[in-house]
């Protein structure tokens, strides 16, 4: 009992109260807060740091587990499949909630201009292809192209499943290693949260600003209604439906990561922790986390999807142009398309806002206006996506225990 109270204490009422005062130390405080990044920096550099050999050996490791081509092409399928489902819902959810709610006052563009969307080079479908495939692993996995390294460990896996016995136990010994011993380096860092999360919303909150924050105070609630809406309704409908099991007492399980991921806003540095919390707390089988959470920290993007559905549509009502019922739905499914496809392109989001104004005809100097609190919703956001990854995880194990 004593044991379970003080873990408890550790990973949860500490990270909260870590939150609570960050945010007054950066909203009181803000030249302070300003001067300790390097705190936060290096609590993510950590977490980052054990990405890469994680995800390797956790997918390698799962594919030679499960055993056979039908049993990966099954539960590919099956996670697939959700992650676009939720990401279709949460567009849906959003485009609905802004025609409920139009926010965005009509303001003239002239005089408005977003640097950053000149870096981004235009985009193409041979380009995003190309970018799933790692012409160089070793400088993949030096870089940090999840994509392109979650390609090759899933090419390797199913190479290493025509080896003979004698040939693929070495292999998987040695990967099974690895992964428990990234895990176990995981447990030490997270010991680490409660102060990292300090310093890290303290810094955006000096950096920010609380002007900003009540300027976009209207853009902002949409934003955080439609994410709220989605984790606390739309995900634990469909984890009621297809994994017959109580969303909300697995929620609360494995609710460390999804606020380890608010406070990084990075899927990837949360991925040690999400894999550590839905095994240990969610009672996920380790193969099913291994395969299915590394390759959602990629690809499920919903989080960011149901925010750029908004962010358009808000621009949209800004520049006064008027979105037909058939511009949205096909927005909807430009969106749900990108969440997926450029993943694994350099800065993602934007290059998804970019290609998305740019189709439905708006100017992108319109992003100057709402980029100030983007760093806020990010972290909203990508703890959706860590969220939508958990339960996904869980539905999928559930129908790999249903079929044992």
């Amino acid at each position: 009992m004593i044991k379970t109270i003080k873990k408890h204490t550790t990973t949860n009422t500490l990270v909260i109260l870590g939150i609570i005062l960050g945010l007054m130390f950066g909203s009181f405080l803000p030249e302070y807060a300003l001067q300790q990044k390097i705190i936060g920096a290096v609590f993510i550099a950590f977490l980052k740091m054990l990405v890469v050999p994680l995800v390797f050996s956790s997918i390698f490791v799962a594919i030679l587990g499960l055993g056979s081509l039908q049993r990966l092409k099954t539960i590919g399928i099956r996670t697939i499949g959700l992650y676009l489902l939720t990401t279709a819902l949460a567009v849906m959810l959003a485009i609905i909630v802004m025609n409920l709610i139009p926010i965005g006052e009509s303001i003239s563009n002239v005089g408005l201009e977003f640097q950053k969307a000149n870096t981004i080079a235009p985009f193409s479908f041979e380009t995003m292809i190309l970018s799933f495939i790692p012409t160089n692993v070793f400088g993949s996995l030096s870089q940090g192209s999840m994509m392109q390294i979650i390609v090759f460990a899933i090419m390797f896996g199913v190479a290493s499943l025509f080896l003979t016995n004698e040939q693929q136990n070495p292999l998987v010994s040695f990967f099974t290693s690895v992964s428990e011993a990234m895990l176990k380096m995981a447990e030490w860092i997270v010991l680490l949260t409660p102060i990292g999360v300090f310093s890290l919303i303290s810094y955006v909150i000096a950096e920010q600003g609380i002007d900003v924050v009540l300027g976009l105070w209207k853009y902002m609630l949409v934003v955080l209604s439609v994410i709220l809406i989605h984790a606390f309704f739309t995900l634990p409908a469909i984890l009621v439906l297809f994994g017959k099991v109580n969303p909300y007492r697995y929620l609360s399980d494995v609710r460390e990561a999804p606020i380890m991921a608010f406070s990084t806003a990075s899927s990837a540095a949360t991925l040690p922790v999400s894999m550590r919390v839905s095994q240990e707390m969610g009672g996920v089988d380790s193969k099913t986390a291994s395969f299915v959470l590394p390759l959602g920290a990629t690809v499920s993007m919903e989080g960011t999807a149901a925010y750029l559905s908004v962010a358009v549509l808000y621009i949209a009502n800004m520049a006064s142009v008027a979105l037909s019922f058939g511009d949205q739905i096909m927005l909807g499914i430009t969106v749900v398309a990108l969440s997926v496809g450029v993943a694994a392109l350099p800065s993602a989001s934007l290059v998804m806002m970019v290609v998305i104004l740019n189709q439905v005809g708006l100017p992108v100097e319109y992003m100057a206006l709402i980029v100030a609190v983007d760093r806020i919703l990010d972290m909203a956001r990508t703890s959706l996506n860590v969220t939508s990854d958990l339960v996904v995880t869980k539905i999928i194990d559930q129908y790999e225990n249903s079929n044992k």
